[in-house]
C-alpha cells in the first residue's frame, strides 16, 4: 500500500530498514519515526557510522571476517593457536565463539552452507580456501562449528570428505540439550542428538 503522508525521502529509508534482519514494514516504519524525532542524538550518528564503516571495513583475506585492518585483528592477535582451525559459516557465528571465549585458535568463514533449494553450490563458498589453509603444515585439527540445520550438516559431510586426504583431524561440535534446558521443552531430534553425543 502507498504512504501518501510521506516524502520519497522518507519511504526510502523505510525500505531499506525493511531490508535488515528482524525488520518488517511496521517494524521499519516505527524505526524510522524514531531515528527522525533524534536525528541529532541517533540519525546522524548512524548515518556517519554507516558511511566510515562503508569506506573502511574490508574482507579479511586470511579468514573472512569483517574488520579495518587487513589480516584482521583475530588472525593477528598474539598467542592464538594456529594448529587448529573453526570453520563457521557466517562472520556472526565467528563473532559469537569469540564472545564466548572458549577458542584460542583461527578461524575460517565458510560464507553460507550448501543448499540445492536456493541453488548454492560448493563454488559458491570458501570451502576451496580451507581445504588449502587445512593442508599447511601446522594445522592438525579442522573444528567444523556449522549450525545443525539439513543444511549445514550436509556442508559439515561435504567439507569432511574434501579434507579427507590430509592428515588433518576433523571434529564437529557437539549439538544436544543446552545449558538450563529442560527436556520437556525439547524437540526430539535435539534430544536424539544429544544421546548420541553423549559421554
Amino acid at each position: 500500500m502507498i504512504n501518501r503522508s510521506a516524502g520519497p525521502e522518507i519511504l526510502r529509508l523505510i525500505d531499506l530498514l525493511s531490508k535488515l534482519p528482524g525488520l518488517g514494514p511496521r517494524s521499519a516504519r516505527r524505526a524510522a519515526l524514531h531515528l527522525l524525532k533524534k536525528r541529532d542524538q541517533l540519525l546522524n550518528p548512524l548515518a556517519a557510522a554507516l558511511a566510515d564503516a562503508s569506506a573502511k571495513v574490508e574482507i579479511c583475506r586470511q579468514c573472512g571476517n569483517f574488520d579495518t585492518v587487513n589480516p584482521c585483528s583475530v588472525c593477528i592477535a598474539p598467542g592464538r593457536d594456529s594448529s587448529v582451525i573453526c570453520a563457521v559459516e557466517e562472520v556472526g557465528d565467528l563473532w559469537a565463539m569469540e564472545r564466548s571465549g572458549v577458542f584460542r585458535g583461527r578461524y575460517h568463514v565458510v560464507g553460507g552452507t550448501l543448499s540445492a533449494l536456493d541453488g548454492i553450490r560448493p563454488d559458491d563458498l570458501n570451502i576451496a580456501g580451507l581445504v588449502e589453509r587445512a593442508g599447511a603444515t601446522d594445522v592438525r585439527e579442522v573444528i567444523l562449528a556449522l549450525n545443525a540445520t539439513v543444511d549445514g550438516q550436509t556442508t559439515a559431510h561435504y567439507i569432511t570428505d574434501r579434507l579427507a586426504h590430509l592428515p588433518v583431524k576433523v571434529t564437529r561440535l557437539a549439538h544436544g540439550v543446552p545449558v538450563g534446558g529442560e527436556l520437556d521443552h525439547l524437540d526430539d531430534g535435539t534430544i536424539a542428538a544429544a544421546m548420541a553425543s553423549r559421554r
